[in-house]
């Protein structure tokens, strides 16, 4: 996604990018340095270039340059020089925003490996140079690509990992000449100096190969100053890491470093930096620096640790005391609940006693009053309506408690019943919605008449077509008998499907008059019971079904008319043959469909 307010220098650069020959393209790209350099450093204004620069993609470009061969780039070294300061600039400072994945896991590893590359084919044409101009040239783009490098790991710290790694790195450290060996291990002591930690976490193997050049270059190069570099790069080492400083005091691949004794020369500052690696080497001094921090770490574990116990009992005193006055009071709440319940029993019972004796009174009150109203001549009638009362409630409760009973026992089928009803309440609902779709997706009924307005939205339909699809060239004897072919096809289709119609409701009148028939000898009584005009519903409108039925009835008759001894041998399914003039006797009278009677 672009961004709004993008600079104009940078939307015309890009455009000059994307529109000019390959060859012209690292020219252009250095117009970068000119719009970085114009820019307050630090200001909000370069952070939105930086952006935008990224956006636009002129940060890959400038990969893709560094990546080709010098002899292909105008300018040469000189502009791939200038071009990764530009790149170096760039990636220091930029927030890439959604694209962050991106540009720290694939472009800063990529810019950092180039940049490497390209400090490799400047040692080999710095070796390869003849003249001294030229190799003094060379030396300094040499330094510029490393700076550049250097200005990069220290805005990304954590490619510094992805550098020491590399084994192009290791090659320019391994470099016998001394002016690349120098600016190399002046490089490596400040990347070690901007994040010390990223030195054990790369591979054993690729620090046991940095260990051994480092170490070589101390003891055997005659440079006062890469040995002083070297010197300095170990005491960095050993000093920040205590592994580095034990596989340099125990390995026996480095022996060579307790001969630094006779190379020191009193007086100079080398000769400082190598007594204080000379005395961190000496096992005496190692031993009491390893004694001193074992004493100290036992004393920290101790004063740890009796902390520890102190807090742990103080903590436990008053869990103590609370778990035993929490045992305490719940036992004595446990005891007045029981109690409290006891007495709540007690009270009930006795106003369950008090109710029933006072209703009891109240009973029998009412009855010596009821006594001394009634006549006593109805004290017996009254007792028996008392007694029939009486015996409805308990029939009443009963009838009651026994049909809840049951309504218990069937609620199960209850549920079954109501689950049925939903089921086929559900189904009838879905069968009425695909009845619903089969009569939304109806046959097809017919073309509808074409409004003008319909007629000229076809036209222009068809005209675009015919624009975006311009046929082949065709005559117009072709073209008019292509169209009397259409016509003709289309005709024949029309009056087929015409046929097809009278044919098709031909055959439905046809099922209509069968399914009335059968439905009409379905209902009809037999012809024991028929009387007045109900033997009619057995006459066929169909002329066939007719003569087959006369044709059975007279093979029927001849059969009970003919003598006994004809009939011998005659199995039942055999038919005889009538004669066609008895046939048509009386079919004149049936009604045959489609026909009207003479």
């Amino acid at each position: 996604m672009k961004p709004t307010g993008t600079d104009p220098r940078i939307l015309s650069l890009a455009a000059e990018v994307a529109n000019s020959p390959e060859q012209n393209v690292p020219i252009i790209l250095l117009k970068l340095k000119e719009i970085i350099n114009n820019t307050p450093l630090g200001s909000s204004e370069l952070k939105k270039i930086k952006q935008d620069i990224y956006c636009y993609d002129l940060i890959q470009y400038c990969l893709l340059v560094l990546s080709q061969d010098c002899s292909r780039i105008q300018g040469g070294w000189t502009t791939i020089s200038q071009l990764t300061q530009i790149l170096s600039h760039c990636c220091v400072g930029l927030e890439p925003g959604e694209d962050a994945e991106e540009f720290y896991n694939e472009l800063l590893p990529s810019a950092a490996e180039n940049f490497l590359v390209v400090g490799r084919r400047l040692q080999t044409c710095f070796i390869n140079a003849a003249k001294g101009e030229e190799k003094d040239e060379l030396l300094r783009f040499f330094q510029i690509v490393t700076d550049s490098l250097f200005w990069l790991l220290g805005g990304h710290v954590q490619l510094i990992q992805n550098v020491l790694q590399s084994d192009h790195f290791l090659h320019l450290l391994q470099t016998d000449n001394l002016q690349i060996g120098s600016t190399v291990m002046t490089m490596l002591q400040n990347i070690l100096q901007i994040n010390r930690g990223d030195l054990l976490r790369i591979e054993g193997k690729t620090l046991h190969s940095i260990l051994d050049e480092v170490v070589f270059k101390l003891l055997s190069t005659p440079s006062s100053v890469i040995r002083s570099t070297a010197a300095k790069l170990l005491l960095l080492m050993t000093e920040t890491h205590q592994e580095i400083l034990i596989l340099l005091r125990l390995s026996a691949c480095y022996k060579g470093l307790r001969s630094l004794r006779n190379k020191q020369e009193p007086g100079t500052e080398f000769s400082q930096e190598l007594g204080q690696l000379i005395a961190l080497l000496t096992p005496k001094v190692y031993q009491e620096v390893e004694e001193q921090k074992l004493h100290q770490a036992a004393c920290l574990i101790q004063a740890y640790w009796k902390g520890f116990q102190t807090r742990k009992r103080l903590k436990k005193l008053p869990s103590a005391v609370i778990t035993l006055q929490r045992s305490f009071r719940s036992k004595r709440s446990k005891i007045l609940l029981k109690l409290k319940r006891q007495k709540e029993e007690e009270d009930r019972r006795l106003q369950l006693h008090i109710q029933r004796q006072r209703a009891m009174r109240l009973s029998r009150e009412l009855r010596l009053s009821m006594l001394e109203i009634v006549h006593p001549g109805q004290v017996e009638k009254h007792n028996r309506e008392i007694e029939e009362k009486s015996a409805l409630i308990i029939q009443k409760h009963w009838r009651g408690y026994r049909e809840r009973k049951i309504f218990r026992q069937q609620r199960p089928s209850l549920m079954e019943y109501k689950a049925a009803v939903t089921l086929q309440r559900a189904t009838l609902k879905f069968l009425a919605k695909c009845h619903k779709k089969k009569k939304l997706f109806a046959p097809w009924q017919g073309l509808q008449d074409l409004t003008d307005e319909r007629r000229v939205k076809l036209k222009q339909q068809v005209d675009d077509y015919l624009q975006r699809h311009p046929s082949s060239q065709m005559s117009d004897v072709t073209s008019r008998e292509l169209h009397s072919q259409a016509q003709e096809q289309l005709q024949h289709y029309l009056m087929g499907r015409v046929l097809e119609e009278r044919a098709q409701q031909h055959r439905e009148a046809l099922m209509a008059q069968i399914n009335t028939n059968i439905e009409q000898l379905m209902k009809a009584p037999s012809l024991k019971e028929a009387e007045g005009k109900e033997p009619e519903l057995f006459l066929s409108r169909s002329r066939p079904v007719a003569a087959k039925a006369k044709q059975a009835h007279l093979t029927a008759l001849k059969h009970l008319q003919a003598p006994w001894w004809k009939n011998l041998g005659e199995e039942e399914g055999d038919e005889i043959d009538v004669p066609k003039d008895e046939l048509s006797v009386e079919l004149g009278t049936l009604f045959i469909g489609g026909t009207k009677p003479p």
